[in-house]
């Protein structure tokens, strides 16, 4: 549970598409905010939002500003600079989607404004907020080997940036998260379908301490996933990120089923004696969960999970993937 602020932090929007308009609808909802207004250059849509949650349309960036004390900043990738920087001029805290910039460049530039005005990022890798993630930070220690895959259908949004900005970043923080170790070395390749950059990716992220991870993502799937395997000494774990599910198997049960085999108590090779157990998660809404904890860390003055230093080091890997995709396809 998140503790409550003493007062309502005023919370703003910049963007209310088909993601920022959750952002406005949870902010309308948390008893620890107050949705403010938004900032949107559809009139349309900005009509629509604010008879919704009853706020108000800001004219200007520097208008929703002075008016919010953190703002959620929901526009494609290329703009985030642009938005970040006025809002952050004035002083407010910003939870940012991921990517937190399009270029390193860009990122260091948002990061040096807030590092000046005493202002918090986090940055919106939904996926720690995912219950399964919870999950995972108390039952994994030590990870070997990792994979990760994620699939989507293609849609022309988001498609400033490759699939590895766009889908596989998110992979790409948890494992960050998950090794707490410095990357050895990383071979990548992928393929341009659709879009002016890579639609199809694949990576191999070899640690300092051992751990490889092997991610695949692509925006030309017939169908969704988010799934994660992860190998260690004790334990295999097989988890679904979309339905908030998955499987655990542990050493210690695979040694007794060995065991009982040797004594003929299961017959060999009958895989269904093993002891796989389903692992028990409490479902949540991530955004809700992100955005609760988001308007904590501004209530409380502290620095958020995903705070911009992650942010930052999930890009310069994903550049560095987008990178040596690039080259190969030359």
């Amino acid at each position: 549970m998140f503790s409550k602020p003493t007062k309502k932090i005023r919370c703003g929007v910049v963007g209310v598409g088909s993601l920022g308009q959750h952002h406005a609808r949870i902010y309308a909802a948390l008893p620890s905010a107050e949705l403010a207004g938004i900032f949107e250059t559809s009139d349309a849509r900005a009509a629509e939002i604010c008879g919704k949650f009853n706020c108000r349309r800001f004219a200007t960036l520097e208008e929703l500003g002075a008016a919010c004390d953190a703002v959620s900043v929901v526009v494609p990738t290329d703009k985030h600079e642009e938005v970040a920087l006025p809002l952050l001029a004035q002083g407010c805290h910003l939870l940012i989607e991921k990517p937190i910039c399009a270029s390193l460049e860009a990122a260091e530039r948002v990061v040096a404004a807030a590092r000046a005005k005493n202002c918090i990022v986090q940055v919106g890798h939904i996926e720690h907020f995912n219950p399964v993630m919870s999950f995972l930070e108390k039952e994994i220690d030590e990870p070997r080997y990792i994979t990760a895959e994620r699939l989507a259908p293609y849609q022309p949004r988001g498609t400033e940036v490759g699939v590895v900005l766009d889908l596989m970043i998110h992979d790409i923080g948890i494992v960050l998260a998950l090794v707490k170790s410095p990357i050895a070395k990383i071979d990548s390749v992928g393929v341009t379908v659709l879009s002016k950059s890579e639609d199809i990716a694949n990576a191999r992220i070899q640690f300092e301490n051992g751990c490889v991870a092997n991610l695949s993502a692509s925006r030309m799937s017939t169908k969704k996933a988010r799934e994660i395997r992860i190998f260690q000494g004790n334990a295999y774990l097989s988890l679904d990120f979309m339905n908030q599910a998955g499987h655990l198997v542990k050493k210690n049960d695979i040694i007794a089923y060995g065991v009982k085999m040797k004594l003929g108590l299961v017959k060999a090779g009958d895989l269904s004696a093993i002891p796989v157990k389903q692992i028990p998660i409490e479902k949540g809404e991530p955004l809700a969960l992100e955005l609760a904890h988001f308007v904590e860390s501004v209530g409380a003055a502290k620095q958020p999970k995903v705070g911009a230093a992650l942010g930052t080091s999930a890009l310069e890997v994903a550049i560095t993937i987008a990178e040596q995709i690039r080259a190969g396809e030359k």
